[in-house]
């Protein structure tokens, strides 16, 4: 057999599947195609001749000219085998149909089928124009997989004729040696000279055809299975040159087992590069190299599959500055998981009690006295939900789930479409989708809704994102604080896309019942991190129909500056918001130095930020969360470096056994979780909150301690959480004033100072403020499940350091005042466990002496 010419020499190769084996001869038949041809079934290929990819600067060239890649393709469609009477074509599974034009204006089809436990190539080349000294046409090529595993394995065969006007040869191919791709040329030669000219597709390049590697299909994205078995891979890549499949057959190897370039022609649409290959191969992960620009590509590193759904575990990837983790993605379906019986709570937005956890942190203290493979996990979440029913709570928000960066914590995301692994009992993707799945459907069965944190406006360094195509995901070249992040494009039609894609994912895959975006500001950035009124994302957000049911929540906390962003944030009478201001005006108010107007805006709903068409049910308020002081941490700590927390210490800095000091703290805690369960709006509680979780003064998030379940039953702990369960009661049962989704009618509301007097609004001195919250009669009685009626609440707050005579508004006709709360008592009567008076019938009291410091409430009651 003649050899190839030089350049067409296939040079040195580096295989990491098999490399002895493949080298040997690839060729087992090389059959002449005279009269009679293979019979051709429709097996649902649409030839379209003359279909042409016209991207032609696209295409890479290789120092090789055999593995420059070729042609004009044509719609490739993937179908199932038809039934015929042809015993050959019922060996047929699958066929792939190619066509080329030629430089000189012929025709070159290229069917690719397997056969048994082979693979058949079949070439048929018509309307070439040879000239009458060629009396020969040769195929010569070769195989090859990747720049670096290349099958060394020289094809040289000749035509034969099958009429007047066509050529055929047919090729065999052992399975062990693909997949692969087939690249060869035409040379035409005279019967005494086996060299001649040589004919190229009409690109001057190659004829390249892939072996049990099919062409694939561009949707959907990521990793899916076709009936058959078959899996198919899809990623965007608008700026990548080249693209590279690499599949790993052991999850701890670095090296992939076998590296696949997928041809710009054959396995690109658009913007989608996509391929298929069969299931039985053995291989456990996958990843991509992508090749291009070196400022913004680097080839030498395996990228994860954006939309991978398990995620394998992450082996070292040497990257120029030091270990970086690498993940993978898993080679194999999602779990089946038994939703039988699911059913979202789908409690109205009014009616919200939240409650913000750790997945790790929640039980993964030994206090837990949950198994090893338990604690700190989805599961261990399940089996705590007790105490989240005794406390009253009825949605959970988790801080960020998904897959993060190790060394800067779960506001770092490396992937978008997995719970992190180390969330499963045995650290493992699959058990972590199963045990998250387990932990939504039971929180659901106990009336317990979930959210999820989540960050889509920046990634980890070396995120699933980073390296795919950084121009199309990434802020480059526009707003240089942007590019420093690592900060998503997120309002790139590309970008939004996929995050809406997530989104959807979460919502079917796992029930989710709604989402708190961080860093929500970020959202508003366009693609040259402009701020856009109309962000097209939040837009799009608020109007999928598969989220039509789910809470939506801007959070404009910055993990970068640890600061929360005010911002008017656009909402199409959809979006909720964290309450960043009801935080810091409780807390400069409770501490002696917030105005009054301030307290009385947050109390009713804070209508300076949601009476633009929504209401004080979008208005989610909290008074300490996972970053920042919690909230003991906030009555005992106040130095100079925590000025941004606007704590108070109450006398004495950090621990102490100063009795008037601690008794001062007990009344501050009592009053936030008072004001913060008794304002209109969503109550959002902070795990831990409930029995002294303490980081010690400091503010960041990475200095939080695993939850101490054994402080659940010291004298503090047993108060606190009985003191919450009341106030989520109170709530429930006065929900016609203290759970509304709009705001209260002026009518239903009075203001009072001191001795009855209008409050001290302009004086900055006044830290006394009551309230009379007034009863809809008519709503009272059918809210009623007795046949008593409700009455108005009065409710007293005094930040002031000394006492204060407050005088009691007459209550309605036939009621009486009784006392429900007073923060100043000592345990267990400073609150109705019962709904009972704690003190003596009121009926002829007209003054009342309020303690420093504390609220109060009274309720009118019929005798």
């Amino acid at each position: 057999m003649a050899t190839l010419s030089p350049f067409h020499t296939i040079g040195p190769h580096c295989l990491n599947l098999g490399a002895n084996e493949l080298s040997k001869s690839a060729i087992t038949s090389c059959k002449s195609k005279v009269g009679q041809s293979l019979q051709r079934i429709d097996v649902g290929r649409k030839l379209l001749p003359g279909e042409v990819v016209h991207n032609v600067a696209q295409s890479p060239r290789w120092s090789l000219d055999l593995r420059c890649f070729a042609a004009a393709r044509v719609s490739v469609e993937q179908t199932e085998e038809s039934v015929t009477k042809t015993s050959q074509v019922d060996e047929l599974q699958k066929q792939s149909t190619y066509l080329f034009r030629t430089e000189t204006g012929g025709q070159v089809k290229v069917f690719v089928c397997k056969r048994s436990v082979k693979y058949v190539v079949d070439i048929e080349v018509s309307s070439l124009q040879l000239s009458s000294d060629d009396s020969q046409l040769k195929l010569s090529g070769g195989l090859y997989r990747s720049n670096h595993d290349i099958i060394n394995q020289i094809i040289e065969t000749p035509f034969i004729a099958r009429s007047s006007s066509e050529l055929a040869l047919e090729l065999e191919f052992e399975a062990k040696e693909v997949p692969c791709y087939l690249s060869f040329l035409l040379k035409a030669s005279s019967g005494a000279s086996s060299s001649g000219s040589e004919i190229r597709s009409h690109r001057k390049s190659s004829f390249c055809v892939p072996i049990g590697l099919d062409q694939g299909y561009p949707a959907p994205l990521g990793l899916s299975f076709s009936t058959d078995g078959s899996m198919n891979f899809a990623v965007y890549s608008r700026n990548a040159e080249s693209l590279v499949l690499c599949l790993y057959d052991d999850n701890a190897s670095e090296k992939p087992a076998l590296e696949l370039d997928l041809d710009p022609y054959v396995n690109r649409t658009g913007n989608i590069w996509h391929a298929s290959i069969e299931g039985a191969w053995t291989f456990v992960s996958y990843g991509y190299r992508c090749k291009g620009n070196r400022d913004t590509f680097h080839a030498e590193h395996v990228l994860l599959d954006p939309y991978a759904k398990i995620i394998g575990s992450s082996v070292p990837n040497h990257h120029e500055s030091g270990l970086l983790p690498k993940h993978l993605g898993r080679l194999c379906k999602e779990p089946d998981f038994d939703w039988s019986g699911d059913l979202s709570p789908n409690i109205p937005l009014e009616q919200l009690l939240v409650y913000r956890l750790n997945v790790m942190q929640f039980t993964k203290d030994k206090s837990s006295k949950l198994p090893a493979d338990v604690a700190g996990t989805f599961s261990g979440v399940t089996e705590k939900v007790q105490h989240l029913k005794d406390l009253g709570i009825n949605a959970v928000l988790l801080e960020p789930i998904l897959t993060f960066s190790e060394q800067k914590g779960p506001y770092f995301p490396c992937h978008f479409f997995s719970p992190a692994n180390l969330y499963g009992p045995s650290n493992g993707s699959v058990s972590a989708i199963n045990s998250m799945k387990g932990m939504v459907k039971n929180l659901h069965a106990n009336g317990i809704e979930v959210f999820l944190e989540v960050v889509f406006t920046h990634t980890a360094e070396g995120g699933a994102l980073q390296g795919l195509d950084d121009l199309s995901y990434y802020h480059k070249n526009s707003v240089e604080d942007l590019e420093a992040r690592n900060a998503l494009n997120c309002n790139y039609p590309v970008v939004q896309q996929f995050i809406l894609d997530s989104l959807r994912h979460w919502v079917t895959e796992f029930h989710i019942d709604g989402f708190c975006f961080i860093n929500a500001s970020c959202l508003l950035r366009g693609v040259h991190g402009e701020r856009l009124s109309r962000p097209p994302l939040v837009e799009a957000i608020a109007f999928e129909p598969v989220l039509s049911m789910t809470k939506i929540i801007a959070d404009c906390w910055d993990p970068y500056d640890k600061m929360p962003k005010e911002i008017r944030f656009p909402h199409w009478k959809k979006w909720a918001e964290m309450n960043t201001k009801f935080c810091s005006d409780i807390r400069n108010f409770l501490r002696g130095q917030g105005a009054l107007s301030s307290l009385a805006t947050r109390l009713c709903g804070s209508g300076d930020i949601f009476s633009d068409g929504r209401g004080p049910a979008f208005s989610f308020n909290f008074i300490a969360r996972n970053f920042g002081l919690p909230l003991v941490d906030l009555v005992s700590y106040s130095n100079a470096e925590l000025a941004s927390e606007v704590s108070w210490n109450c006398g004495e800095e950090g621990p102490t056994i100063n009795t008037a000091v601690l008794e001062r703290r007990l009344k501050q805690i009592r009053n936030f979780l008072f004001v913060l369960y008794i304002s209109l709006g969503i109550p959002v509680l902070n795990m831990g909150d409930e029995c002294g979780h303490s980081s010690s003064g400091s503010p960041s998030c990475g200095s939080r301690k695993h939850l101490d379940w054994n402080t659940m039953t010291t004298g503090f702990g047993i108060q606190t959480t009985q003191f919450i369960s009341f106030l989520i009661s109170l709530r429930k049962s006065r929900s016609d004033l203290l759970q509304k989704r709009n705001f209260l009618k002026e009518e239903n509301i009075e203001w009072h100072g001191s001795n009855r007097s209008p409050p001290g609004w302009e004086d900055p001195s006044c830290k006394f403020l009551a309230m009379r919250l007034k009863a809809d009669k008519a709503e009272g009685q059918l809210s009623s499940e007795a046949s008593q009626l409700k009455g108005d609440l009065f409710i007293a707050f005094n930040a002031a350091d000394r006492a204060e005579t407050i005088i009691l508004p007459p209550p309605p006709e036939g009621m009486a005042w009784r006392q429900l709360v007073n923060t100043a008592l000592p345990y267990p009567g400073f609150f109705s466990t019962d709904g009972k008076p704690i003190c003596e019938q009121m009926m002829g009291l007209v003054a009342y002496k309020m303690k420093s410091r504390s609220c109060i409430l009274f309720e009118a009651c019929t005798d």
